[in-house]
């Protein structure tokens, strides 16, 4: 049953990363890059509200996380849920933008035998994370004023699992720019 899971794990990991592999063109990415500047420079919300909500934390506390949830107010709470229903559309922008950017880096830096050329779906896993994390924030929200502690730490511990994602992503993007300045930029033939 493992060997069967894990199978099936490795044929949707190599099915995602050939799905970017096969779009990853620079006006995509740049489209891509232009929606997040772009959703990001709305000023859809309280300025203030913004600046304390969970998910721009590294870390909490479920304590932390019913005190701020209950510091919004009533009508906080409600622009807050929308803040964050509207963020999973941000997270989709983003994670595919990393994927992308990714591939066509490493098809600059590597040939597809790389042991490396399937962590081009790694940002998928930090877009995990935050999606993960909204839902949770949402969910306790919604339940207030109740207070279910294992949600709460779960979404501090996807919201610090979002931010430590950013890390290796981060690692990928400056190894395949070094690799394709290496290779003059040039996609990787199998045969070099």
């Amino acid at each position: 049953m493992v060997c069967a899971d894990r199978r099936r794990m490795r044929q949707i990991i190599t099915a995602l990363s050939d799905w970017f592999y096969g779009r990853a063109k620079p006006e995509l990415i740049l489209l891509l890059l232009i929606g997040v500047v772009g959703l990001v420079s709305l000023p859809i919300a309280d300025e203030e509200l913004v600046n304390q909500s969970l998910d721009g934390r590294l870390g909490y506390s479920a304590a932390d996380a019913f005190e701020t949830i209950e510091a919004y107010g009533s009508a906080g709470r409600r622009q807050m849920v929308w803040i964050h229903v509207g963020d999973f559309v941000l997270i989709a922008l983003y994670s595919a933008g990393f994927c992308l950017t990714t591939s066509w880096l490493f098809q600059r830096s590597f040939r597809s035998i790389s042991p490396l050329w399937r962590l081009n779906t790694l940002p998928l896993l930090g877009g995990f994370f935050d999606v993960l994390e909204n839902i949770c924030i949402i969910v306790l929200i919604l339940v207030f004023p109740g207070r279910p502690t294992p949600l709460a730490w779960l979404a501090t511990l996807s919201t610090t699992g979002k931010y430590l994602m950013g890390v290796p992503i981060i690692g990928l993007l400056i190894l395949g720019t070094v690799g394709a300045i290496a290779n003059g930029f040039q996609v990787h033939s199998e045969g070099r």
